[in-house]
């Protein structure tokens, strides 16, 4: 099997391997015998406790404006889709099983979480704060914690030490809020050793993010205002395998010399940006989406990369690109015969 493929398939398998190690350790049976006596049949009021899934709490779509006290045996806790505004230390004081908390679309405030209510949980794997009222990344946050999502909120902040100790985090989604450069220093990533997936789509940056983790796989920037890539940028996230930047500014003066030119990267998505000549890619790109630029032509005795180095049992393919994506340019026919000949897996072309 060819030495890309071999990658491909290896992060997939690291990141579904995660992906199951986290839904085994959630939804892994608990002892009975942990829970608190008095609270084995406990079950709030404004809330659905089903006696087939007894570590689970209903509370979503209820019109709620606070959360209820949660019993000691909860794990998964749900309450999406009310009123809520705050989430108090009380209500979480016996709930130190829980691994899930959901509570997308509230109108939950950084003001309205009260310090230590979160990092109280020692135990959480996934926190979900999707559609609220967020201005700033909530901090503290327990240490095990490995998904946190904060997607379309308005986060404009990042406290200084909030990721310092989450090193157990392997997915970030900070997508469709108000981040600007100015919102990371070089330190703000530190601390995040397990960072797989990093989301900051759909905000207002003009620079890449510093000082990424460096076991970053994916990076999704799509639908900024990005102008440009600073030269070595991926030297310091070397597995970085799928890389989204559609809709953002990109030119050619923005690009480094290497373009993208980086043996790790699998997928590149680069569509609707300025790009006016075909960049620079490694022989080991297999997925590469350039519509909607201003490219004129494609030129391969510049595009076509250099062949793959032998590695052990691995035999040579030549470059790997197997799906091109070339329409909403300015390229006019004929395509060069030798686009083909170079690029010799090629599956899917659109022009």
């Amino acid at each position: 099997m060819a030495a890309s493929i071999c990658l491909m398939l290896w992060v997939l398998l690291i990141a579904d391997s995660v992906w199951m190690q986290n839904v085994r350790q959630a939804y892994e049976a608990p002892d009975p015998e942990a829970w608190d006596v008095h609270d084995d049949f406990y079950c709030p009021k404004e809330c659905f406790c089903p006696p087939s899934f007894p570590t689970a709490l209903y509370c979503e779509n209820r019109g709620l404006t606070e959360i209820p006290i949660i019993p000691s045996r909860i794990w998964y806790l749900y309450l999406e889709n009310n009123l809520i505004e705050t989430i108090p230390e009380k209500a979480f004081a016996n709930a130190t099983q829980l691994r899930w908390i959901n509570l997308n679309k509230n109108k939950i405030t950084n003001y309205g979480i009260e310090k230590g209510a979160l990092s109280q949980l020692k135990k959480l794997l996934f926190l979900f704060l999707e559609d609220n009222e967020l201005e700033e990344v909530p901090s503290p946050l327990p240490r095990s914690l490995e998904q946190l999502q904060l997607a379309r909120n308005k986060v404009s902040r990042i406290p200084q030490g909030t990721f310092s100790n989450l090193e157990n985090l392997t997915l970030l989604d900070l997508q469709h809020n108000k981040l600007l450069d100015n919102a990371f220093q070089r330190d703000t990533f530190k601390g995040l050793k397990n960072l797989m997936q990093l989301n900051m789509a759909k905000n207002s940056l003009r620079n890449m993010p510093p000082r990424l983790p460096a076991n970053t796989m994916q990076l999704f920037l799509d639908n900024n205002s990005i102008e440009g890539i600073p030269e070595n940028y991926f030297n310091v996230i070397p597995k970085v395998a799928f890389l989204r930047l559609n809709h953002n500014k990109l030119s050619d003066a923005g690009l480094p010399s290497r373009g993208f030119d980086v043996s790790s990267i699998l997928d590149l998505q680069l569509s609707h940006n300025q790009l006016t000549n075909f960049p620079r890619i490694n022989a080991n790109l297999q997925h590469l989406h350039l519509d909607h630029n201003k490219i004129k032509n494609v030129n391969i005795s510049v595009i076509c990369p250099t062949t793959l180095r032998a590695e052990q049992d691995a035999f040579i393919h030549g470059p790997q690109l197997s799906y091109l994506r070339l329409d909403g340019n300015e390229i006019k026919p004929p395509i060069p015969i030798d686009l083909v000949a170079c690029f010799k897996l090629l599956q899917a072309f659109i022009i």
